[in-house]
C-alpha cells in the first residue's frame, strides 16, 4: 500500500496564521510560494522542529503529531530527513563522520556499511576524509542529503537546499534529486520560491499563499488549470483577461474578452451566460501563424501586431496588440521557431489559441458552480 503523508495543522505567530490541510505520497511534492507564505514553517512542523497549535501529522501509519491525543514525536524519532539551505555540515567532522552523525547509535559494522553505501550513491568515494570546507557547494549538499537519508528515512524534507549554489551546480543537484526519487521511491517535500525550479522538479505542486494551500495537484494540472486568478498569478501566467460568458454549448464556452469572442473549454466547471470570468492562458501555449487568412478553424485566430519584445537567450517573450477587438497577448517562443517565423523582420501575425489552452475561472463576484456527474 502506498505510504501517504497527511498534514493538517494550524499555527498562529502574531498576525500570521498557518492553516494547511493536504495529503501527498511518493515522488516530489514542491511547496511553492512567495517568502513568508508558510512553506518552511510547514516543513519544520513535519520535521518536529516547530510545534503546531492544533492538528495532526501522519507519515503512513506513524502518527508524528496529534493535538487531540497529545502526541508529539521528538524530531530524532520521526524517521524524517531534513536538509536546509546553506552549509549545515559539522566543520570538525570529515565527510564520513558527517554522514554517520545521525546513526552513531547503531553497531559500527552496520554504520560503516551504510555510510559506504551512501558514499557510493552520491559519488563521494575518495572524499571520505575531507572536511566540509574543502568541498564544493554541490558536494556539501550531497553530503547533507546523504546524512539526511542515513537512517533510511522514507520522507525527505528539503528547504531551498540549492539556493546558495550557482546555476550550473543548482541544475546538477536538481537532476541528482530526480535520480534519487526514481531509485529510492522516496516521498520528498521540496520548498522553493523559484518558479522554474518548481516546474522542473514537481510531480505534484502545492501553491502556498498567506498561510494557506490554494491548490495542490499534478504539476501540469496546476500550471495549466489554476484554481483561481491568484494561483494563476503566483504560477506565472502572463495572460489573465477579464471576460463575460456569452454562450454555453456542448462544444464549450464563448467568452467576450474586450470585444473579442474567444472559445474555451469549460474544464469541469459549469458556466452560464452573463457569468464574469477570468480567461487564463499561459504564454508558452500561444502560437503565431504567418498566414493571415481568417479561415474557419476550431481554434481562436486573432490578427495582432508585435508591440514589445524581450530576449532571454533560448527564448523570446513577445507582446502583441490585436488589430481589432481583444486583449493584449503575451507569447513565449523558443529561439528556433523565432528564426523560422522571421519574427525579427515581421510584426503582423495571426495569434492562434486552442480552446483547450484557455482555462476559465470564476470572477471574484461570480457564483461558483460545479458540474454534477
Amino acid at each position: 500500500m502506498e505510504r501517504v503523508l497527511s498534514v493538517r495543522l494550524q499555527r498562529r505567530l502574531g498576525p500570521f496564521v498557518l492553516d494547511v490541510d493536504f495529503e501527498t505520497g511518493p515522488g516530489i511534492t514542491v511547496l511553492y510560494g512567495h517568502s513568508g507564505s508558510g512553506k518552511s514553517m510547514t516543513l519544520k512542523s513535519i520535521a518536529g522542529l516547530s510545534r503546531p497549535d492544533f492538528g495532526r501529522i501522519a507519515n503512513g501509519a506513524q502518527v508524528l503529531f496529534d493535538s487531540s491525543s497529545n502526541v508529539d514525536v521528538q524530531a530524532h524519532h520521526r524517521s524524517v530527513g531534513l536538509v536546509t539551505q546553506g552549509n549545515t555540515l559539522l566543520p570538525h567532522l570529515d565527510v564520513r563522520g558527517n554522514i554517520e552523525f545521525g546513526i552513531r547509535d547503531i553497531p559500527r559494522a552496520e554504520r560503516n556499511a551504510r555510510s559506504a553505501e551512501l558514499l557510493a550513491m552520491f559519488g563521494l568515494q575518495g572524499f571520505e576524509h575531507r572536511r566540509p570546507r574543502s568541498l564544493s557547494g554541490g558536494q556539501q549538499q550531497r553530503v547533507a542529503i546523504a546524512r539526511a537519508l542515513a537512517r533510511r528515512s522514507r520522507l525527505l524534507l528539503l528547504d531551498e537546499p540549492f539556493s546558495a549554489l550557482d546555476d550550473a551546480l543548482r541544475n546538477s543537484m536538481r537532476r541528482e534529486l530526480l535520480r534519487l526519487r526514481s531509485e529510492l521511491g522516496l516521498t520528498i517535500l521540496f520548498v522553493t520560491h523559484d518558479l522554474r525550479e518548481a516546474h522542473f522538479l514537481a510531480d505534484r505542486l502545492a501553491v502556498f499563499d498567506g498561510g494557506r494551500v490554494l491548490q495542490l495537484g499534478s504539476r501540469e494540472d496546476v500550471f495549466r488549470r489554476p484554481a483561481s486568478r491568484r494561483v494563476a498569478e503566483l504560477t506565472g501566467v502572463a495572460n489573465i483577461w477579464e471576460g463575460v460568458v456569452r454562450e454555453v454549448s456542448t462544444e464549450g464556452v464563448t467568452v467576450d474578452v474586450q470585444g473579442a469572442a474567444l472559445r474555451a473549454l469549460a474544464g469541469g466547471r459549469a458556466f452560464a451566460p452573463g457569468d464574469r470570468v477570468h480567461a487564463v492562458v499561459r504564454a508558452e501555449r500561444v502560437n503565431l501563424r504567418r498566414d493571415m487568412q481568417a479561415a474557419s478553424s476550431p481554434r481562436n485566430l486573432i490578427p495582432a501586431t508585435i508591440v514589445a519584445e524581450f530576449a532571454y537567450g533560448s527564448s523570446h517573450v513577445l507582446q502583441l496588440q490585436p488589430e481589432g477587438a481583444g486583449p493584449r497577448i503575451e507569447v513565449e517562443i523558443a529561439a528556433r521557431p523565432y528564426e523560422v517565423l522571421d519574427i525579427a523582420a515581421r510584426k503582423l501575425f495571426n495569434v492562434e489559441i486552442d480552446p483547450a489552452d484557455i482555462h476559465l475561472v470564476p470572477g471574484e463576484d461570480a457564483p461558483e458552480r460545479t458540474v454534477t456527474r
